[in-house]
């Protein structure tokens, strides 16, 4: 996937937590999301990074779908995390 293509699903999910937080998800399940500090507005982040912010939103947003509705099941909210981990580790120091 190219980076501007990493970018633009980085905004849908940007849109998609929005949409959850003013339909009274708690913020605080985006938090590590928020704490990292990479926005789709941040162009100047490498791709790695990028990456890892889309895997770690995309986590958190299958973690609130499967404990409020259980939309989607646990296994996959499991799968995303271990993804975004794996992520993390690619990024250069």
């Amino acid at each position: 996937m190219y980076k501007d293509e990493l970018i633009y699903l980085h905004q849908l999910f940007i849109y998609l937590m929005k949409f959850l937080v003013e339909n009274g998800v708690s913020k605080e399940y985006f938090r590590e999301y928020t704490e990292l500090g990479i926005s789709p507005h941040h162009i100047h982040r490498t791709k790695a990074e990028h990456k890892y912010a889309v895997f770690l939103l995309a986590s958190e947003i299958s973690d609130v779908l499967a404990e409020n509705n259980e939309i989607v099941p646990r296994s996959i909210a499991k799968r995303l995390k271990e993804m975004a981990d794996r992520a993390k580790e690619e990024i250069k120091p």
